[in-house]
């Protein structure tokens, strides 16, 4: 499914322009993240190395978070990993850009954080998350995903991959490990 979202410079602090469309497909969270820092890259609407891009995961492959899209009610989404992009504003604090979320976009972090991640103390031990946070510029050079892990046993998608993002031959391999 692909959705445009409509960002508002307001909204965007790395200075996307007023009529700049995101094109937001479901369930890629990390691809729409690649897109966003893509973005910023090519407009230069932000220093690259104000933003860092946060993998949420755990060795279940089991994360909560609350206040997504594709949630039902108060009832949490459980993710196999989720991606948001973070960026660190001089003066400001922290922003959390997650195309998934209900929450404003961009939303600040310890608003994300509240809403969102919510505390472990109150999950059971595997819900617990753990984040990787890597620096955009890395993501952007050196990031690779098969999407292997998308695909049925027949090998059909379960999502198709993005279309537009360069294919894991024409980036070299950055392995993820929480």
């Amino acid at each position: 499914l692909i959705l445009k979202v409509p960002v508002l410079m307001k909204a965007f602090p790395v200075s996307l322009s007023r009529d700049y469309e995101a094109v937001f497909f479901l369930f890629l969270s990390e691809e729409n993240v690649w897109k966003l820092c893509d973005f910023v890259r090519r407009e230069q609407t932000a220093p690259l190395d104000q933003l860092d891009v946060v993998f949420i995961s755990n060795e279940n492959r089991t994360v909560p978070l609350w206040e997504q899209k594709s949630g039902q009610g108060e009832e949490p989404v459980i993710w196999d990993y989720h991606v948001v992009l973070l960026q660190t504003v001089p003066q400001s604090g922290y922003l959390i850009y997650d195309l998934d979320s209900e929450l404003p976009f961009p939303c600040h972090a310890n608003i994300y954080i509240h809403k969102a991640l919510r505390s472990d103390q109150n999950l059971k031990p595997q819900y617990h998350r753990k984040l990787r946070v890597i620096p955009a510029n890395d993501f952007l050079s050196r990031f690779s995903s098969d999407r292997s892990h998308m695909k049925n046993s027949d090998g059909t998608w379960k999502m198709p991959p993005h279309p537009t993002l360069p294919s894991p031959r024409e980036r070299a391999e950055l392995f993820l490990c929480l």
